[in-house]
């Protein structure tokens, strides 16, 4: 795709801008992006790490009292990393990092993916059904063994139920 400013360069750049409900797409090569001022080039670049560093610095880091505690006290213990380098670098250090700032990522992670901390992907149409039935399986497992534990076993029975004509493929 060509650039629709100059016409002579590929477009490297694509913006998408909703204004008011109006989409206007502008595709533009990086020189002019530059000159008429559109985007993230040069030393600014805008990154995913960008994206996410912004994200982290949504809210502010909580201690276990409730009152406010500086984002750079929450540190790993194995690389180091504090959660604010964490959050302006966008990258973690090692794999300790995760455990570390698992309180803090968790909310994040919930606005997110619509509440969920657990990414399931999409599955296809055309091969989907056995999988979606495997998930559906799974969380109705799940779903019994939290009635069981709280006792309540008239729903644990109604769940055993489906999850039995799942397994038997559909048949009553």
């Amino acid at each position: 795709m060509e650039c629709q400013e100059c016409h002579i360069r590929p477009a490297t750049l694509h913006f998408t801008k909703i204004i008011n409900g109006n989409k206007t797409e502008v595709h533009l090569c990086e020189e002019c992006a530059r000159e008429k001022g559109e985007g993230f080039t040069g030393s600014n670049a805008f990154s995913i790490h960008n994206l996410l560093s912004g994200l982290l610095n949504f809210e502010q880091p909580m201690s276990d009292h409730g009152a406010e505690e500086p984002a750079q006290t929450i540190q790993c213990s194995k690389c180091g990393l504090t959660y604010g380098e964490f959050a302006r670098i966008g990258k973690f250090g090692c794999d300790e990092c995760y455990k570390a700032f698992n309180n803090k990522l968790n909310p994040i992670l919930r606005k997110v993916h619509s509440g969920n901390t657990t990414h399931t992907g999409k599955i296809p149409k055309r091969i989907g059904k056995d999988i979606s039935a495997r998930r559906k399986l799974t969380d109705l497992k799940r779903q019994l063994h939290e009635h069981v534990e709280r006792e309540e076993f008239e729903e644990a029975a109604k769940i055993r139920d489906v999850i039995r004509e799942l397994e038997n493929g559909g048949e009553s």
